[in-house]
């Protein structure tokens, strides 16, 4: 899967586009195109092909339009992406959703994103160390914000929080999707390539030198991904309701 970074274009040219500031040029023929239209046209495109296949000719492929004429609304395909991340970021129905408390909240901000990744399996492949904020992402922002405010944690604090709980779930997405795709990719499945390993993990088993090992169940490896997801966002919920209740003061 091909790595992609977030702000890697113009910045000011994303964001201006981002948030509607940039005003398109009128000369020439009326253009048949929006910008949106070209947006959703690119997320077609890397939802279908991956990363790798997206470009400026591609998108314009998948719209039937000439590659130049994508350049009177996007300066290029760095910039495209930005607009493709906030674009997917958008918060949906969650903000007619009223969580019961902040563990309600942040259990559905990480379902949320990890449906994200499923749906657009190139999201989490995309570095985004250093992200461009939208306005699709800064409405989930104010929404989660504004939930987790009743903790009585400071901002920075929250900001952790969200942090914490965004890297777990694009991280676990990311080794799902990789190993459905290296499924694809080599036309051998996660049950044959382990399948070939166990003559000699039996024999190394039988060597008497990993007796913790050799007694482990033998179901211990069989769950799966989304076991796997589930498990590991309850015990970051766990421990962040021990810090967060724990505290001198906090409402029970």
């Amino acid at each position: 899967m091909t790595t992609e970074y977030s702000g890697s274009g113009d910045v000011s040219s994303s964001l201006e586009l981002m948030w509607g500031l940039r005003e398109r040029s009128t000369r020439g023929p009326k253009p048949g195109l929006t910008l949106p239209k070209i947006v959703e046209a690119a997320i077609e495109v890397a939802d279908a092909e991956g990363l790798s296949a997206l470009s400026m000719r591609r998108v314009a492929t998948n719209l039937g339009v000439g590659t130049m004429s994508l350049y009177r609304y996007v300066p290029g395909k760095n910039e495209l992406l930005d607009l493709m991340l906030d674009h997917v970021s958008g918060p949906d129905d969650i903000l007619d959703y009223e969580p019961s408390s902040w563990r309600d909240l942040l259990n559905r901000m990480a379902h949320d994103t990890w449906q994200l990744c499923m749906r657009h399996p190139w999201y989490p492949f995309v570095d985004q160390a250093r992200p461009l904020i939208g306005p699709n992402g800064l409405l989930g922002l104010e929404y989660i914000f504004r939930h987790l405010r009743g903790t009585g944690l400071g901002d920075q604090q929250l900001v952790m929080i969200i942090g914490l709980i965004d890297d777990f779930v694009t991280g676990m997405a990311r080794t799902h999707i990789s190993s459905k795709q290296a499924e694809e990719r080599t036309g051998i499945s996660n049950d044959e390539f382990w399948a070939t390993q166990e003559p000699i993990l039996s024999r190394a088993m039988e060597s008497g030198q990993y007796p913790t090992m050799a007694g482990l169940d033998e179901n211990t490896f069989a769950f799966g991904y989304e076991e796997h997801f589930e498990f590991g966002l309850a015990r970051i919920l766990d421990g962040l309701e021990v810090f967060i209740e724990g505290r001198p003061g906090a409402a029970k």
